[in-house]
């Protein structure tokens, strides 16, 4: 443990906090705390996202997975920065344009149903908390490979700062304190990396060794097939589409033309980011790998700088790296709990700001309990499961409610609680199976390419066969989602008062 260390876990916590209460002096109505009173513009909320949808996954675990996979984990940083186009193409503005607060609300004005809200809240709250477990996992494991500290202290430092600061000025603190926490895990990964490739340079020492830092001799896990990459890269796509965090951001643009804009900014900015996560993940393939066996893949980019630089500027350095690392925990993990206190205070406290804030604090804690009792995975790979079960319930509804007028509230409900079943049945039976179940092992691991398309047939199928049910106002909604901004349907969603 170094003081370094502590100085910067202590400055990022800081500044998130002096940040939050900074938005909570301009958080005045119910809609700056759910939707930043829709007036974020298009820079400030590119940044913003890419502070909370880079996670612990793509800040610790894409250099853990290049470390152990080789040249299949390269899929990860692909799939997670690909889902944005989709996002551009097929969501960004038309879910802008609906007017709702979260997804629940936008279910429920485009299927006129009750139930359909009910499903898709729970759903939410469902894929909330299991995204929020992986980041206290990963907060856990820095705290205890870089001070030494007890690993469960990590996780409650995590929720205790998130809880203030969403308490404090929900989605309009939040805002400001993604954006930074973008800005400072871009800088806390490129400056050691840049550091630690002039260092090699300068000392001629191999780099990629010609090509041998991608030796399939040097892979841990076995290369994986090619179903196993069709079906994560299925999961990676259609995941992000349905993401509650990353969705309830593009209610806060201005409009939908500004919703797209933020999208291409977006878009630059991850593929600016995901250069340094492969960087850490070959070097460590040459310098450390050790980490790749015992479970320690995940502290690759925590402990690389040192293992290059030595201890004189590796200390600093590793610093700055953590520090990057739980701005990533956090900045992750306040837009998921801003996300499900939206829908909890909706469903539960009548959208006041003051159930926002129990709500708030309701979404933080049943993860940390789920954290604390359970061991970490491979960070990327846990959240690809979550990809993978977002893909097969959120992501069907969102697209064919935006494009297909023809869906109706009995077949979005089926193909949600078929697409979470077989999904959420799949991923269970292979943690529990694991190898032992033979030829299906990979199948139920990674269920995307077979659950995704299941959850869609069943939604049109439903729909077809419940025609008759359509709800009488879609003409209405439909209008609104693809017609030009300054055009007026007279159709508003139901939500919280300004």
């Amino acid at each position: 443990m170094t003081p370094a260390v502590l100085v910067g876990l202590g400055a990022v916590c800081v500044a998130t906090v002096l940040i939050s209460v900074y938005g909570l002096r301009i958080s005045r109505t119910t809609g700056d705390f759910y939707v930043a009173s829709r007036t974020v513009r298009p820079w400030w909320n590119a940044s913003a996202i890419g502070g909370e949808y880079l996670s612990a996954a793509s800040f610790l675990g894409v250099a853990g997975l290049i470390l152990v996979s080789g040249i299949d984990a390269l899929w990860f940083p692909i799939g997670y920065t690909a889902g944005y186009l989709m996002l551009l193409l097929f969501v960004a503005a038309p879910l802008r344009r609906s007017g709702a607060y979260t997804l629940p609300d936008f279910a429920a004005a485009r299927l006129d149903s009750r139930p359909a809200r009910r499903v898709t809240s729970v759903l939410v709250v469902t894929i909330g908390w299991l995204y929020i477990v992986p980041q206290l996992h990963g907060a856990a494991l820095t705290v205890r490979i870089t001070t030494g500290l007890p690993a469960w202290v990590g996780a409650a430092v995590v929720v205790v700062v998130v809880v203030l600061t969403v308490m404090a000025g929900g989605m309009r603190s939040i805002t400001f304190v993604q954006a930074f926490q973008y800005w400072l895990k871009l800088t806390a990964l490129a400056v050691p990396a840049v550091f630690a490739l002039l260092t090699l340079g300068a000392q001629g020492a191999p780099i990629t060794d010609g090509g041998a830092a991608f030796h399939p001799d040097l892979d841990v896990t076995d290369a994986a097939s090619l179903y196993r990459n069709v079906s994560l890269i299925i999961a990676l796509l259609f995941g992000t589409l349905g993401l509650p965090h990353v969705l309830v951001r593009f209610y806060t643009n201005p409009d939908g033309t500004a919703a797209r804009r933020t999208t291409v900014i977006v878009l630059g900015l991850l593929a600016l980011f995901y250069l340094f996560p492969t960087i850490f993940g070959v070097l460590g393939r040459i310098y450390t790998p050790d980490l790749a066996t015992g479970g320690q893949a995940d502290a690759t980019v925590l402990l690389l700088p040192q293992r290059v630089l030595g201890s004189a500027g590796g200390d600093l350095l590793a610093a700055l790296v953590t520090g990057g690392a739980f701005a990533a925990f956090l900045s992750t993990t306040s837009g998921l709990v801003v996300s499900l206190a939206g829908v909890v205070s909706q469903d539960l406290f009548r959208g006041s700001v003051k159930g926002f804030r129990v709500a708030a604090v309701l979404s933080a804690a049943v993860p940390l309990v789920v954290a604390l009792a359970t061991d970490s995975r491979a960070l990327a790979g846990s959240i690809g499961t979550v990809f993978a079960f977002t893909a097969s319930t959120i992501c069907p509804m969102l697209l064919l409610g935006i494009w297909w007028r023809g869906l109706t509230a009995a077949g979005a409900i089926a193909g949600m609680a078929a697409g979470a079943a077989v999904c959420g049945s799949a991923i269970v039976a292979a943690a529990v199976g694991g190898e032992g179940l033979g030829p299906f092992a990979e199948l139920l691991a990674q269920p995307a390419a077979w659950s995704v398309p299941l959850a869609f047939t069943v939604m049109v199928v439903v729909s077809k066969l419940t025609a008759s049910h359509r709800p009488a106002t879609v003409s209405r909604v439909m209008a609104r989602l693809h017609a030009p901004e300054r055009a007026e349907t007279g159709w508003r969603p139901a939500g919280p008062p300004a």
